[in-house]
């Protein structure tokens, strides 16, 4: 029987290419106001404002390249399912990097960036041009109601019974470059103890709730996370 792995990853794992992390001293959160463009209520008052918002993300994430901490991820991926087990990969971030580093399975428990979404019916379907307000929903026909597929404050996460689920079939947690500060996605250190599950924290300094975690590493995602790979691949 092979090793079940459950990885979450956070902004801390794409911050080396590129992409701005959200709760450092100047990162995206800092700068704008969050319940002008993350939050349905901000998307009623200005959509424009929140296109704009999300547009410029969506052309920062196609100047990023996946990282050595995507790579290793990927190749932990194939090797674990290759011997029997499983890595369930689940991401709180937005971005495509885990993909185009090689990830095979991804969960995106707050969305893809590079998804547009119908704020009306929610259909989804894969966009990465600009979000323009003559959109026409391909499921529907509204016009003008094209969002990112984005978990915003206020809205659920995506896929929680499948990541309930495969935290229950897990031998190992490892959370890798999150704040802790986010949930539900920081309370599943607690869950993942609750049900005797061995706990790791991967970080460039401890999150917020680092001492919930069996064993902690810091350093650069690029250098920290390869290396847990080679050594838990043995």
């Amino acid at each position: 029987m092979g090793m079940n792995v459950f990885v979450l990853t956070g902004a801390g794992v794409s911050a080396e290419s590129g992409l701005g992390t959200f709760r450092d001293k100047d990162g995206v959160w800092t700068r704008y106001d969050l319940s002008e463009v993350a939050t349905p209520e901000g998307f009623a008052r200005d959509p424009a404002k929140v296109r704009a918002f999300y547009n410029a993300r969506r052309a920062n994430l196609a100047g990023a390249e996946p990282n050595a901490a995507h790579q290793a991820l990927a190749r932990l991926q194939a090797e674990l399912a290759a011997r029997g087990g499983r890595l369930f990969l689940c991401t709180q971030n937005v971005d495509d990097l885990h993909e185009r580093g090689g990830a095979s399975q991804v969960v995106h428990m707050h969305g893809e960036l590079a998804v547009t979404r119908c704020h009306d019916c929610g259909a989804a379907w894969p966009d990465p041009t600009p979000l323009v307000p003559e959109t026409v929903c391909p499921a529907c026909a509204s016009r003008g109601r094209a969002r990112p597929h984005v978990v915003w404050f206020g809205e659920e996460p995506l896929f929680l019974d499948a990541i309930d689920d495969a935290l229950a079939e897990a031998d190992l947690f490892v959370a890798i470059g999150t704040s802790g500060a986010v949930y539900p996605a920081a309370g599943l250190v607690t869950q993942a103890r609750a049900w005797g599950v061995r706990t790791c924290e991967i970080n460039l300094e401890p999150s917020d709730n680092a001492r919930a975690f069996d064993e902690r590493r810091y350093g650069p995602a690029t250098q920290v996370v390869p290396a847990w790979v080679e050594e838990l691949l043995g």
